[in-house]
């Protein structure tokens, strides 16, 4: 059966049969063409007869299934509202982005729509914390400030929100480089523009004096991880949001799954494995890393069978940024090893930590990138949760004890 009556037979999106290949409830082969998906007659109907699988053949992955109208996930990409993040990446700010999953506004075609810039408070969470730990302690400052966080939910006073949260992480974080926001050039070559989160964002990323090209592939960056379907982080701020928690718990519910090193840390692995490959070459990076995990930091996802199309656009911005030299030598050396020896490509870890290799990023600057980007993906689906019945996230527990 092609794709599409695959899908049709089991009255599920191609996405969501996509899906049910990256999670290991089906199987797909390459049809003659060479590029196209066909699949099993007999197993379609199998599957179709017994229903939506709740949980997959891997026995520690459990498949929730929720219609949202916000993100939507295929070998092809990622869309936001039905638009491709890759594109979204070259031809708009973060800002944009953000506009359009909150109150589904199409970023406009001659140039940024936003008004710059967002405008947030300044909260001192203390020396000695990561980066981390600090916007997890700005965010809990922000919300005793904001009172008991019980105010309108509806998306114009969400958005609002989100501004004001994401500009206040953003400011109150340490600078290293200059405190003054540095002007972005989008891929497309759009520009130069003032004032943005992401310029803002790169000096306290690092000290190093920033080309208006390496801050446009910093707001790609924002633009690419702001939301990514129900990953952890996000299942546990819709679960927040249906209890009736309000926009600033639904955010520290989210920052507590993103602080785990399987999620928002992943990076800081892919940041270390470059750094051997830098010293002592990509092969023995790859090597090493095997010898202590059956994976390698930075390469595999569990959504997608072969590359993140994630990290296909941010590595090509990069590149198109610097150059193809020396600069992406680590990068491009553990990337071959890694194909060669495992099969596996880059996911989206690899790729923002190329970014915080080449820029001279702090070690945890990936997890900062992905705690602003996904503030806004968390509360789109708050947005979104806040309008179906409470307390719907009730799974059932088999009990295996004594």
């Amino acid at each position: 059966m092609t794709t599409r009556q695959a899908a049709q037979r089991l009255g599920v999106k191609v996405e969501t049969l996509y899906a049910y290949v990256s999670r290991g409830v089906l199987d797909r082969d390459v049809g003659d063409d060479g590029r196209s998906s066909v699949f099993d007659r007999r197993a379609i109907e199998a599957l179709a007869r017994r229903g939506r699988p709740r949980s997959s053949s891997r026995s520690t992955s459990i498949d929730l299934l929720i219609e949202t109208r916000l993100t939507s996930l295929s070998m092809r990409g990622v869309r936001y509202r039905g638009i491709d993040a890759g594109t979204l990446a070259r031809t708009s700010t973060f800002e944009d982005a953000a506009a359009l999953l909150w109150l589904g506004r199409q970023p406009a075609g001659d140039g940024p729509s936003c008004e710059f810039p967002w405008k947030g408070r300044i909260v001192e969470s203390g020396d000695g914390f990561s980066a981390g730990a600090a916007i997890r302690m700005t965010v809990a400052e922000a919300w005793a400030l904001a009172g008991d966080d019980t105010g309108r939910r509806d998306p114009e006073s969400m958005a609002a929100t989100g501004r004001l949260l994401i500009s206040t992480i953003v400011d109150s974080l340490p600078t290293l480089g200059g405190a003054r926001s540095t002007r972005l050039t989008l891929p497309d070559g759009t520009g130069l523009i003032r004032g943005t989160i992401a310029g803002r964002l790169w000096g306290r990323l690092t000290p190093r004096r920033p080309t208006a090209e390496l801050v446009g592939v910093l707001n790609a960056a924002l633009v690419l991880l702001a939301d990514h379907d129900l990953a952890a982080s996000t299942l546990a701020a819709r679960v927040a949001a249906s209890t009736g928690a309000g926009p600033y718990a639904v955010v520290s519910a989210g920052l507590a799954a993103l602080s785990g090193p399987l999620h928002g840390g992943a990076s800081r692995l892919a940041r270390d494995l470059l750094a051997v490959a830098k010293a002592e070459g990509g092969r023995v990076a790859v090597e090493r890393a095997l010898r202590n995990a059956t994976t390698v930091p930075g390469f595999g996802h569990t959504v997608y069978a072969d590359a993140d199309p994630r990290a296909v656009v941010l590595l090509e911005l990069l590149r198109n940024a610097v150059g193809s030299g020396s600069r992406l030598a680590a990068a491009d050396a553990v990337i071959a090893a890694t194909v060669e020896r495992t099969g596996r490509h880059p996911n989206i870890d690899l790729a923002l930590a190329t970014l915080g290799h080449l820029a001279g990023m702090s070690p945890d600057a990936g997890e900062v990138v992905m705690a602003v980007a996904r503030t806004s993906g968390w509360l789109a689906h708050a947005i979104e949760e806040y309008a179906e019945p409470p307390l719907r996230f009730r799974p059932r527990a088999s009990y295996v004890g004594p």
